[in-house]
Formats: structure tokens, sequence, C-alpha cells
């Protein structure tokens, strides 16, 4: 889809004039200038800092949460629990329909890029069919662009803004901040896994491993597709 030239002197000046503030006046100003914008989340490791930060910016904000039938039930338990603590009322929950596909639920034996577009990059590229933008948990430490993540961006493939408030922080950011707060926390991060993703796909991650170590171990591949630049796949962390 060809980039909307107005639409990309939006973001630009959405930019500049917020490149030094604070995630909460990006956010914001993001509800501000984006008519229909929805967060989504995996409601993972380090979900929470974003979701109650949105919640107080706008406690009515619309969460996408995509149950890949495949996640730890302790991710299913923590979602309810954060979005009833934080008063999130509006937590639309995605599913896919695999009967056709992966009934017997082995594609991510056989093939696991199959699976994440089947079990989330499809079901959301569809939810977010009817928004002109969404929130993301991206941050620049995780997608190895430090200097080159904005806070808002333009999606190449569908012309929608994608908002990045949390783009400058880093992980201690988001623990203080969970501290802060105090934030529930996921189970599974006290159990050795630090990025949350499917149950099949995730493992725990040893002392002095990189955080992602458990997503995909020993396989070439590390990102589920939600999140592309240049038309790649760019890694999105665990809070999304």
């Amino acid at each position: 889809m060809p980039l909307d030239e107005p639409l990309g002197l939006k973001v630009d000046a959405l930019n500049t004039a917020l490149k030094h503030h604070a995630a909460a006046d990006v956010l914001r100003h993001a509800f501000q200038a984006v008519p229909n914008l929805a967060l989504v989340s995996s409601f993972g490791a380090e979900s929470v800092a974003l979701l109650h930060l949105a919640a107080t910016v706008r406690p009515n904000v619309q969460v996408l949460f995509i149950d890949t039938m495949l996640l730890f039930p302790e991710t299913l338990t923590y979602q309810r629990e954060v979005a009833r603590a934080l008063g999130l009322h509006r937590v639309r929950v995605l599913r896919a329909d695999t009967l056709a596909a992966d009934a017997d639920n082995t594609l991510h034996l056989r093939d696991p890029d199959g699976c994440c577009y089947l079990r989330k990059t499809q079901v959301l590229n569809e939810a977010l069919d009817g928004f002109d933008g969404w929130i993301t948990g991206r941050k620049r430490y995780q997608s190895g662009q430090r200097s080159e993540l904005p806070a808002f961006e333009i999606e190449e493939r569908t012309g929608r803004i994608k908002v990045n408030p949390l783009a400058h922080w880093s992980s201690t950011d988001v623990q203080d901040y969970m501290t802060e707060n105090a934030l529930p926390r996921h189970p599974l991060v006290a159990r050795g896994y630090p990025s949350i993703g499917c149950a099949p796909c995730t493992s725990p991650v040893a002392k002095g491993e990189d955080p992602r170590a458990g997503r995909w171990r020993d396989q070439e591949k590390d990102e589920c597709g939600i999140h592309f630049a240049n038309g790649k796949m760019v890694r999105i962390g665990a809070t999304t």
C-alpha cells in the first residue's frame, strides 16, 4: 500500500514534537492524533507496565489479546487478573480458526513460521482492519536499532500508525515502573521465563543467557512475524 504523504508529515511532526517527552505524553498525543487506536498486548513478562500506563491515560483503551490456544495456563490466568486489577473493560480476545490447518496442534513442530502466521499474525491483521493505528511495547534496546525506533511510525504494508510509547525505555525502566506502581508480575518470570510465548516453543532461560534464548530454542527462528520493518520481521521482545 503506498504511504500517504500527509500521514507521513503528521507522523514526522509528532516525532519531532515529542522527541524528549515522557511515555505518558506520547500516549496522550497518540489518542488525540489517531481517531481509532488499539493496544496490542501479549500479557507477557513486562506487558503490565504499558497496560497500566495506557489505562492511566485512557481508562477505556481497547486492548487486543491474541490467545493462540497454545499459551501457558499461567498466561491466561494472568491476563484475566491484570485486566481486572487495572480496570481494563475492553479486552478483546482473538483466536484463530485452526481446525483446517492445525487440527492436531502439531503445526509448530513441522512449520513454526506457519504456526505463528496462522495463530498470531493473520489473526491480528484481521482484527486491526477496523483501526487507524495500534500501540506496541517495542523498545529500542530490543530491536538492535536503538537510535532508529521512533515513538510514531507508519506500518508499511497497511498505512496504519504504529505507536511505540516505551521506545526509549530500558529493561530497568520497565522493572522500576512495575515496582513503583506495585504491578502484578507474571508468575512464570520467577520460574526462569523472562520472555514468554506459546508453551511448546518457550523454555526456561539459564543465568547469563539472552532473555529470549528460551524462545524457539535450537531453531533458526526468533520472531513471530507480528512486526515488520523494510519487509523483514523485527524483534518484538517480551512486552508487546
